[in-house]
């Protein structure tokens, strides 16, 4: 071996540990921030989400009072002006889907303990998940499966699901079969892909039009639909038409109407009330949650029951968005934070809703 060889493999050795002392001290500044989270107030913990964060645009809502308010927050905490962003809400669309079968269930069309092969042409000798099992993460179904769109999207765009149609995933349930048992919760994109395809059976509509209708018509949220990637944020995620996961976390919306549908959510009226009744005790705060103070205690209709404090919420993530909608149906009271940034940058949209939530 020749000198300018043992060199260059010297240089890689080197390089490869400053990778791994640099993760490691990553990993460790992280435990010590986590670490710090819990006695942060909410105004701190917003402040240092946003110090030197070129370009973070994040609203803030609140109802109270019977009234809703909100701000706009930008780099170092600056106020902006009161502008109607257009934000992506990631996992927030499955409670519009949930509300979409609890609809259904009103209308008669659905029961929450028929299996879906009772909708949806499957194979006969396999066993199959109820309508409430994938409205609770309960089915036994994992998070999402492989389809081939997500090889490519690995290498082209931010959106994992973009491409994987629903033909895709029929083909997928019609080779899965769930024991007819008990599952723990597990949240599971492609439980609301499946739902999605039920609704569209129930109603002979596509998805979109359905959640477009429920948003506009039915609850009067003219800026809620499915993302065409206008808006003046930008670095939205790019999907198809009747992509088959529209349904877990395809829409855009914007303060005004989070804060309406909040409002409805308190107002409990019809099927939006049966959408927040518990269904299933699930038990899911692990010790990183109860130490950021994220309880997963019941679970109704895609709504996620916090116990211990008495409020009810969702959130939601993509790549570059992330936010979060709490209410508390006995104090009237409500939560909603709109974020432009990744789940992953500082502190996310639902520890900073959680803190707010808590010191109302």
């Amino acid at each position: 071996m020749n000198r300018k060889t043992i060199i260059t493999i010297g240089l890689i050795a080197g390089l490869l540990i400053s990778i791994v002392i640099a993760l490691l001290g990553l990993s460790l500044y992280g435990k010590a921030m986590m670490g710090k989270i819990p006695a942060l107030s909410f105004d701190e913990a917003l402040h240092y989400t946003l110090q030197d964060n070129e370009g973070a645009v994040v609203t803030v809502g609140l109802l109270k009072d019977g009234q809703a308010s909100y701000t706009v927050y930008g780099p170092d905490g600056a106020i902006l002006p009161p502008t109607l962003h257009t934000y992506e809400i990631g996992s927030l669309t499955k409670t519009f889907t949930a509300t979409l079968v609890a609809k259904a269930v009103q209308e008669g069309r659905i029961s929450l303990d028929d299996t879906i092969d009772q909708y949806i042409a499957l194979p006969s000798n396999n066993t199959y998940p109820t309508i409430e099992q994938l409205l609770t993460h309960t089915s036994g179904y994992k998070s999402l499966y492989f389809a081939w769109p997500m090889a490519a999207n690995f290498f082209t765009r931010d959106n994992d699901f973009f491409g994987i149609t629903k033909a895709m995933v029929r083909n997928r349930l019609a080779s899965l079969s769930v024991p007819d048992t008990t599952y723990a919760y597990e949240y599971s994109n492609f439980g609301y892909a499946t739902l999605a395809l039920v609704l569209e059976e129930i109603y002979d509509q596509e998805y979109a039009a359905l959640v477009t209708a429920l948003a506009c018509d039915d609850l009067h949220l003219p800026n809620t639909h499915i993302s065409d990637k206008n808006g003046d944020l930008g670095d939205y995620w790019q999907w198809k038409a009747g992509d088959a996961y529209l349904s877990a976390g395809g829409l855009v919306s914007t303060i005004e109407d989070m804060l309406a549908y909040a409002q409805l959510q308190l107002g409990k009226q019809g099927y939006i009330g049966s959408s927040q009744e518990s269904l299933q005790h699930i038990g899911a705060t692990n010790e990183q949650y109860e130490l950021l103070g994220i309880r997963l205690d019941w679970i109704a209709m895609a709504w996620i029951i916090d116990e211990e404090n008495g409020f009810i919420w969702h959130n939601g993530a993509t790549s570059k968005y992330n936010s979060y909608l709490a209410f508390d149906p006995v104090r009237q009271i409500a939560v909603v934070i709109l974020s432009n940034l990744s789940a992953k940058s500082r502190i996310p949209a639902t520890v900073l809703g959680v803190k707010l939530m808590q010191g109302l």
